[in-house]
């Protein structure tokens, strides 16, 4: 089964913040994977003396022999590649994966690179989108990264040996997909990155709490909306990263939205459900998505139909009544089905499009 590429930061985020304390390490990275692997290109462990200090490369005998050629290259201070074929000879061997074909970089010394792994974040935390470069030199195995931004910054067309690779590093990011080959003088890897997508949530009830949860576990930025400020804040909502306080539409109004934006109206009572929708219908999203009976959506829809506020194919593309049929009764339940639908839409080939080099935010319009 083909695995959807999703860029994990976490690694870098672990160099950047807990290295020091934990000594010499290596970043164990999967570049390249083909056919059935337990992990796709993006996936990072980090390896220390006495074994893994973070992350995966999949778990199994791939993660058990990562581990101890990363230990020796630890040792003996030199990056090198791994590959591994994963088909039927592994079979007879316990936790084995038959199947495809893995390529991982070793990285010794990921810490002399975190120049680029800060400008990773902080684009990514500005929500920029762009492409970590990676270079291994064939000669001294020595690895090498840059920050390529999506939005035309990086490093100066005098910069060798980047240059050459900035108008691959600009396809990788259109494309969203990671690349791995051999290039003159070694190996040439290029890794996108965009902002994680946000998940706004009108209403800070019982619902609203249960899909911020659930939208938290699965990498979204969650932002709720609620005139509530005893209910729209940290204490209440833990899982959310930002709160808006205020009318729940003309809040939403404000808002900037698009393709990277999912939207799940649940406002109490449901009584600002209808200035909620009419904030987001005409507006580029994600997914929009209301909960409700059947009887108040119907009714709701012929409101705006009959007003104008929306025509016929943009009601149809809103998620009401919410959530996939799973037979859900309680609230948990009900966050999952929430949850199990924004998947479906997010992972849809005509939803897909995180990696568009147009930047986005989440601040307010002035």
């Amino acid at each position: 089964m083909e695995k959807t590429f999703v860029p994990d930061r976490s690694a870098y985020e672990f160099i950047l913040g807990r290295l020091p304390s934990d000594g010499p390490a290596v970043l164990a990275t999967v570049v390249e994977a083909e056919e059935s692997t337990p992990q796709v290109p993006g996936a990072s462990a980090v390896i220390g003396a006495g074994g893994l200090l973070f992350g995966t490369v999949g778990g199994g005998i791939v993660e058990a022999r990562t581990i101890r050629a990363g230990r020796a290259a630890l040792a003996r201070r030199r990056s090198r590649i791994l590959s591994f074929n994963l088909a039927n000879a592994y079979s007879a061997e316990r936790d084995a994966v038959c199947g495809g074909r893995m390529t991982i970089l070793l990285e010794a010394g990921p810490g002399e690179n975190r120049p680029a792994l800060r400008d990773l974040v902080a684009a990514v935390g500005r929500r920029r989108s762009g492409v970590l470069a990676t270079f291994v030199q064939e000669k001294s195995s020595s690895v090498r990264r840059r920050w390529f931004s999506s939005a035309g910054r990086g490093p100066a067309p005098a910069c060798r040996p980047w240059a050459r690779f900035r108008e691959e590093a600009a396809a990788a990011a259109r494309d969203g997909q990671p690349r791995w080959r051999r290039v003159e003088g070694g190996w040439l890897y290029l890794e996108p990155h965009a902002p994680a997508p946000r998940l706004l949530i009108a209403g800070a009830g019982h619902v609203g709490r249960a899909v911020a949860l659930q939208g938290k576990l699965l990498g979204f930025e969650v932002t709720v909306v609620d005139d509530r400020p005893e209910l729209a804040n940290g204490e209440a909502v833990p899982s959310a990263d930002r709160f808006v306080v205020g009318p729940v539409g003309p809040s939403l109004a404000r808002l900037l939205l698009g393709r990277d934006a999912y939207v799940v109206i649940a406002t109490r009572g449901h009584r600002h459900d209808a200035e909620a929708l009419r904030a987001c219908i005409r507006r580029p999203t994600g997914y929009l998505g209301m909960i409700g009976s059947g009887r108040k959506v119907g009714l709701m829809r012929e409101e705006f139909l009959r007003r104008g506020w929306a025509d016929a194919a943009e009601w149809g593309r809103v998620h009401t009544p919410i959530g996939l049929p799973v037979g859900s009764r309680t609230v948990p339940e009900i966050a999952v089905s929430i949850a199990a639908e924004i998947v479906a839409a997010r992972r849809s080939p005509s939803t897909n499009r995180s990696f568009s080099p147009v930047r986005t935010e989440t601040s307010e319009r002035d």
